[in-house]
């Protein structure tokens, strides 16, 4: 009973489970990772295209817009939404303020009249 080779065996065969373990946690870690990615890779690729031009709205339904911007314009708010090009001239010929950092006006060629 108190043979130190067979105790040592003992403690060697319980270190390979413990490592066995560890190694089967650690394959599960990286295939759920991995399935994170293709997630993520899957969502990208089906994310629709950033819009050409944003007109952000008021604080309410009755508010007219306050503001049109370029797509992805970092001072976009929350309640911004895409628009088409036509759309973007129309709201800047009715008098809303294009944005002073992404300058849609410019981009547009409009000219206040």
């Amino acid at each position: 009973m108190n043979d130190p080779a067979s105790s040592r065996l003992d403690m060697l065969r319980f270190l390979e489970r413990v490592q066995e373990g560890d190694l089967q946690r650690t394959r599960q870690w990286i295939a759920a990772e991995e399935r994170r990615e293709q997630e993520r890779q899957r969502g990208a690729e089906t994310r629709p295209p950033q819009p050409n031009w944003l007109i952000e709205m008021g604080l309410n339904r009755e508010s007219p817009p306050n503001m049109v911007h370029v797509g992805g314009c970092h001072m976009a708010g929350k309640r911004s939404r895409g628009i088409g090009r036509s759309d973007a001239l129309r709201w800047l010929a009715e008098g809303i303020p294009a944005c002073t950092h992404c300058r849609p006006d410019s981009e547009l060629g409009y000219l206040e009249g």
